[in-house]
């Protein structure tokens, strides 16, 4: 019944792209696969709130979940794949994205589409894939072509550095226009980055103001998931030893990626662990925090705008670098902090970290992957939305 309805569906939503106008202010935004209300798609349409353009865009927000979501200002809240969904999906004259919208979607002539990705890429993407081992799929030729199929699709792509520019061009096969304007999510680092702001957050999250606060926020593994939509938390972190080291004057906050569907009890760790709610953006997550650890993630690429300490806990190296995906530089070389196997060890690098050690690698690393990232990115895009139907707009306007 499920298959008939959506296939009803589709049906409908092929014929409104075929006989609806497009309505060059209807905007779409949508983050995480439509999970979350969190990064680049979130930061444009804040920043389209804070200059009082909602009154010449009209927003929409995908979500699966709406009433999850509180969302400020004048957008509309839309469920995931129902009729309203394909609607405005069918007229809207922008799409702003940062995942991949479904490769059915029809984007019609006259449709602008943003993609904002979701990060600077440590691990191989797309056609730069050797081998894919996902819920989705195991066919790497198929997801090369279904990458392909919907890159195609986008008129522009936002890159954080050089070296994103020149490797989302090759993996992603695309060919439309890139901004090299950092990214919108981290515009926040620049503009709350101070006391009074952190402790306002802290206030806002519930979380202490006398203790150290610690992140952890690894990446999703390609191959330990549920199903098609939940993927595992995987990790081999010893909590208890954590917990004993560090329990009296820390506090270690857990932040799953978006892919990660998971219920664990961490009642054993009252005090200590605090699991963050998936609607919490992690950009107020770094701004509270006085460290990093991470393994593969391109947080890591977010959060050295702070120049904070970072260490990078990577239990599973040499299988998801030679197993899984396949890297595009040397985290050991690179890396701008420890890089550590075990618990144990990574313990010990926390307790006697000397930041003068990293001095140059921090340096280097902030140079290679932070060039764009001002604090201005979100306005630059949407200075591009309000030139989007001029015939003078060149990328020198932005």
């Amino acid at each position: 019944m499920k298959k008939l309805l959506k296939r009803i569906v589709l049906l409908l939503y092929r014929c409104m792209v075929r006989i609806l106008p497009i309505q060059k202010n209807v905007v779409i935004l949508e983050s995480n696969l439509g999970r979350n209300y969190i990064g680049n798609p979130r930061a444009i349409y804040e920043e389209i709130l804070r200059r009082g353009l909602d009154q010449k865009f009209k927003c929409y927000y995908i979500l699966n979940d709406p009433k999850k979501v509180d969302l400020p200002g004048t957008g509309k809240k839309v469920k995931n794949s129902r009729l309203h969904y394909y609607y405005l999906m069918a007229i809207a004259g922008i799409w702003i994205c940062d995942t991949r919208f479904q490769n059915y979607m029809i984007k019609r002539k006259g449709v602008t589409y943003i993609q904002t990705w979701h990060g600077t890429p440590l691990k191989k993407l797309a056609l730069d894939m050797e081998r894919v081992d996902m819920a989705e799929t195991t066919d790497l030729e198929q997801y090369r072509q279904e990458f392909r199929k919907n890159s195609a699709t986008w008129d522009y792509l936002i890159s954080q550095n050089p070296f994103s520019t020149e490797t989302f061009r090759r993996a992603f096969d695309f060919h439309g226009e890139i901004l090299e304007i950092g990214y919108p999510r981290n515009d926040i680092l620049f503009q709350k980055n101070s006391q009074e702001e952190i402790l306002r957050l802290k206030r806002k999250l519930s979380l202490p103001t006398d203790r150290r606060i610690m992140l952890y926020a690894p990446t999703w593994r390609d191959n330990a998931y549920y199903d098609k939509q939940s993927y595992k938390f995987a990790t081999e972190m010893n909590f208890e030893q954590m917990f004993q080291a560090f329990g009296k004057d820390s506090i270690l906050l857990v932040k799953y990626h978006y892919m990660v569907q998971e219920k664990i009890d961490w009642s054993s760790y009252k005090g200590f662990i605090k699991e963050m709610d998936a609607k919490v953006d992690i950009a107020e997550l770094y701004l509270v925090s006085d460290l990093l650890i991470t393994d593969y993630s391109s947080v890591m690429f977010d959060y050295s705008l702070l120049h904070r300490p970072m260490f990078f806990y990577t239990y599973d190296l040499d299988h998801y670098k030679n197993q899984l995906r396949g890297f595009y530089f040397d985290l050991m070389k690179e890396a701008p902090g420890p890089v550590v196997g075990d618990t144990e060890e990574l313990i010990h690098c926390i307790q006697d970290y000397f930041p003068e050690e990293y001095e140059q690698v921090r340096k280097n690393f902030y140079e290679t992957y932070n060039p764009f990232d001002d604090g201005h990115a979100a306005e630059k895009v949407v200075d591009l939305m309000v030139a989007i139907d001029s015939s003078t707009y060149t990328q020198k306007n932005i």
